[in-house]
């Protein structure tokens, strides 16, 4: 972090390397032409990612290199406009929100806390989404993502607007950034990400609408059939 935790102002956290090291390294993996994911949690870490991969672009020129920020967990206001300006996909994992953030403000505080985990604000931005489950740091259900990214409450439920509720997106584009999103990230947006002609027939037919029922039946929703590559590889009760 940029400064001390809240809750232990001995200490900013850390990082895994000086900042001159890993931007040269990033500089020389996109010379090579390797598309590059950093994993990045405190606004400071986020900040130096999104500087390497800055810099980059500036010695080696810009392409479609669709580096990653795996996490992008607490950003500095400043720092939103910039996935969209630098083509860094933001590759974020829902329920870390939901799981971290009965902790989140005693670490780092309100102001810092609004920064975290910003999907709308970085989608408003025009920054490119993809979602995962972090599995194992977080389960591997999806379901419990789609409903930490509409409704940012606990798991059991808890009154109330949601946590930092401005933050909060609609269960179309919370599909859509676990699909398409996550396909873009991968250049396989031309073969899969959405139900069409010629794409990957790798999909899944769930109990219940997911675009219509209460939030409290999203974590509850099971999975009927999965189709990979066109054929029914799994069924429910069989």
């Amino acid at each position: 972090m940029f400064e001390p935790f809240s809750d232990n102002p001995a200490t900013s956290g850390l990082s895994m390397m000086p900042y001159d090291e890993f931007e040269n390294m990033v500089i020389t993996a996109d010379k090579s032409g390797f598309q590059i994911g950093v994993h990045s949690i405190g606004d400071k870490g986020n900040n130096w990612t999104l500087n390497a991969f800055e810099k980059t672009q500036q010695v080696n020129g810009k392409r479609d290199s669709r580096h990653r920020d795996e996490h992008a967990q607490t950003l500095q206001q400043s720092d939103i406009p910039r996935f969209a300006k630098l083509g860094v996909i933001a590759s974020m994992q829902p329920t870390h929100c939901i799981s971290d953030k009965k902790f989140v403000v005693k670490r780092i505080g309100t102001e810092r806390a609004k920064g975290a985990y910003a999907w709308k604000s970085l989608a408003d931005a025009g920054a490119d989404l993809a979602f995962g489950t972090d599995y194992q740091v977080e389960p591997l259900n999806p379901m419990e993502g789609l409903y930490a990214s509409v409704t940012r409450k606990d798991r059991l439920g808890e009154p109330g607007k949601g946590w930092y509720p401005e933050q909060k997106i609609t269960m179309e584009n919370a599909i859509r950034y676990y699909t398409l999103g996550s396909a873009y990230a991968q250049f396989m947006e031309n073969r899969k990400g959405m139900i069409k002609t010629g794409y990957l027939a790798d999909i899944v037919i769930t109990d219940k609408d997911l675009l219509t029922i209460p939030e409290d039946q999203i974590m509850k929703t099971k999975v009927d059939y999965t189709i990979t590559g066109g054929k029914v590889v799994y069924v429910s009760g069989k």
